[in-house]
């Protein structure tokens, strides 16, 4: 069975290098188009994309609701369908645009790789995110061990999380430049760093309490004075691995001065902290949640949330309440119970009495 067809390759790269220079994606949502794409011509045998016809696209749908995840043996999702059917949609409609397809491709071929209406709802659902609570991340930070430079930087590397919601990727490319303890404030530099969209912006730290900001500033001091790290320098270098000639396995055995290459161990010292303190291992960005659902607590005028909002990186304060202020399901139970029983003493902004007052104050900001 062939493994690729050279025209339809051909015609890929050049698609690929239109969603980067001028959709301006980013690799990893190209990576995840090149799956789709393999995946369908692969249930094609590889057929010449110019030999395309609209039952090829009403079959694949048949075959992926039969598929299953790779990783966890289970039947593919809606929303992982709904996906992978909307980059071929795509991929096709541009396709129909391209010379020496025009005459073979029609714009509503596209079409056909739509889910049903009732599929879409379903793959579209909002369902409860899991975050952990405030007190859940101090938990995990006070039992994190801190015996060896590893460590240290472990515990840092949580407790820098939780001070500023920094994205996995973000933290494994900060260096010591982009961080003044003495102020408070982390630099995204979308530059240096692998921040979301490239964006560069500033972020003070959260007010999140216990000893976050104290450990952050005791790592950089470590790094500065204790291990002679420059500004040019990591914040949270890669373990340097030795292999142990005795029972030839790989130890740690320190740190180096690079950046890790991807966020794969960040995810890793999450998982680990959380599971040491007894918890349920929650990913990286799931702190982002727990700080905006502090935020909602915290914040008394749509002013003050939008500080908040820019402080994560958000360009629209919707951004936050649309993709992380959604009231758990828990939260609403007891929100409409306790309707109930109404309060007249003073209370901090809802997030529906947010949407409320942003609609008519945008402008402003």
């Amino acid at each position: 069975m062939p493994q690729a067809n050279p025209k339809n390759e051909q015609i890929k790269r050049a698609y690929f290098l239109y969603l980067k220079e001028a959709q301006r994606y980013s690799q990893d949502t190209i990576d995840g188009v090149a799956a789709a794409l393999y995946r369908f011509e692969a249930s094609t045998n590889f057929r010449d994309f110019g030999r395309f016809h609209r039952e090829a696209a009403v079959a694949f749908k048949r075959r992926l609701s039969g598929d299953v995840n790779e990783r966890t043996g289970r039947p593919l999702s809606k929303a992982t369908i709904n996906g992978i059917l909307k980059a071929l949609r795509a991929f096709f409609l541009w396709l129909a645009g391209q010379p020496g397809f025009r005459s073979r491709l029609q714009y509503s071929d596209a079409d056909y790789f739509n889910l049903s209406e009732k599929e879409v709802a379903v793959a579209r659902a909002t369902r409860d995110v899991a975050f952990p609570s405030l007190d859940q991340v101090h938990q995990a930070l006070a039992a994190m061990p801190t015996t060896s430079d590893v460590e240290l930087r472990n515990r840092a590397l949580l407790a820098l999380c939780l001070l500023t919601g920094a994205r996995a990727d973000a933290l494994a490319t900060i260096r010591l430049k982009h961080i003044d303890p003495l102020r408070s404030l982390l630099i995204n530099d979308g530059r240096d760093m692998r921040t979301k969209a490239s964006k560069t912006f500033p972020t003070w730290f959260f007010p999140v309490g216990g000893n976050a900001e104290a450990i952050v500033r005791a790592w950089t001091e470590r790094l500065r004075s204790g291990l002679g790290w420059t500004d040019a320098d990591p914040l949270f270098p890669a373990t340097k691995v030795t292999l142990d000639p005795e029972t030839q396995t790989f130890l740690a055995s320190g740190l180096t001065r690079q950046c890790w290459s991807n966020s794969t161990p960040v995810r890793k010292i999450f998982k680990e902290a959380f599971n040491s303190a007894g918890l349920p291992y929650f990913n990286p960005h799931a702190i982002r949640r727990t700080l905006v659902q502090l935020g909602e607590r915290v914040c008394r005028t749509p002013e003050e949330f939008k500080a908040w909002s820019q402080n994560l990186g958000h360009s629209a304060v919707l951004t936050t309440l649309t993709s992380y202020g959604e009231v758990a399901s828990h939260r609403q139970s007891e929100i409409i119970r306790n309707l109930c029983n109404p309060r007249l003493e003073s209370r901090n902004l809802s997030t529906q009495e947010l949407f409320r007052m942003l609609q008519g104050r945008m402008s402003q900001f």
